[in-house]
């Protein structure tokens, strides 16, 4: 509201006493688009799916910062694709739980132990998806993920599940970025399930103007622009010979010991992608049928230099 009322806002600041602009930044829901705040009640599961920049990581420290206040003594689980988007990112970044925290409530951050530890006793552990097992056997009063869409094996979603089980009300928040995969769509049909939906556009006032003028001129209209900035789900690409299900339903968490392992490279002719993808082979036992993996796909947008895609696959 005072964003529309300029003379209102004035008035409003004017007000302020010196202890009332201490924290003021600390007060989420006076800064928070409503989309950004978690849903009232006893819900479940929140999934905030939204286009990039968004404001989806302020809203999951915040809610984290809030969970912990709240529950003293709790158990909370902080999850994302890797450990170093844990750290980076939901912990250490602009955005993050330490940054988003008052001078009062601020977490001891153990990185060692993988630890947040707040003020009143609640207790956070951090997680990669990448390491799924890790999961087995802690239990939860809640739990925030992170990019569950970029999430390499589903399994530490399943484990994540099983382990989210203290107190009356165990609950789940959900930020990401949408894929057409089976989980999303699950949590997108689960009735359990809170969803709020918001796109790049609505957090311009609080981005770059050069972030829309390479990012977003680049990418409207496009394809992948519907699915990163305006959170829509894509359906397969009509006529692909390997469909999402069929990807999904062959992904495997180990490969066996590969025999070879080969770096592939398709330079884009014109203005296409530069493909770029690591394979290998092995057999599942000796004297097995050899069977092909995909391993990684660093394929580069349109416009790569070849000194660019030359060092992309030497790396990969």
């Amino acid at each position: 509201m005072l964003a529309k009322h300029p003379d209102i806002a004035q008035q409003f600041f004017a007000s302020l006493t010196d202890e009332e602009w201490l924290i003021l930044p600390y007060q989420w829901e006076f800064w928070a688009r409503p989309k950004q705040l978690a849903p009232k009640g006893n819900w479940a599961r929140w999934l905030l799916l939204a286009g990039r920049g968004f404001g989806k990581t302020k809203s999951l420290s915040e809610w984290v910062i809030q969970k912990a206040r709240n529950m003293p003594g709790s158990r909370g689980a902080i999850v994302a694709p890797t450990a170093a988007d844990v750290r980076d990112v939901l912990v250490e970044g602009e955005s993050g739980i330490i940054a988003s925290s008052p001078p009062d409530f601020e977490p001891i951050y153990e990185s060692s132990k993988r630890r947040l530890t707040w003020p009143n006793g609640t207790v956070a552990t951090l997680f990669s998806a990448d390491i799924p097992d890790r999961l087995r056997g802690p239990q939860f009063h809640w739990a925030a993920v992170d990019e569950l869409a970029a999430w390499r094996y589903m399994e530490a979603y399943d484990m994540l599940q099983f382990g989210l089980r203290l107190g009356k009300n165990p609950q789940l928040a959900i930020a990401t970025t949408p894929r057409p995969l089976p989980i999303i769509k699950e949590l997108l049909a689960d009735k359990d399930t809170v969803v709020v939906t918001g796109t790049t556009y609505e957090n311009r006032a609080n981005l770059a103007q050069s972030f829309f003028d390479a990012v977003i001129k680049k990418y409207e209209g496009t394809r992948l622009g519907r699915q990163e900035l305006l959170a829509h789900i894509l359906s397969d690409v009509p006529g692909a010979l390997w469909t999402r299900e069929v990807l999904e339903n062959s992904r495997v968490i180990k490969t066996p010991e590969l025999e070879r392992i080969v770096v592939a490279v398709d330079p884009a002719a014109t203005t296409g992608q530069t493909g770029i993808v690591v394979a290998g082979i092995g057999r599942l036992w000796d004297g097995g049928e050899p069977h092909g993996y995909t391993l990684d796909d660093v394929t580069l947008p349109p416009g790569a230099a070849p000194a660019e895609w030359g060092a992309a696959t030497i790396a990969a």
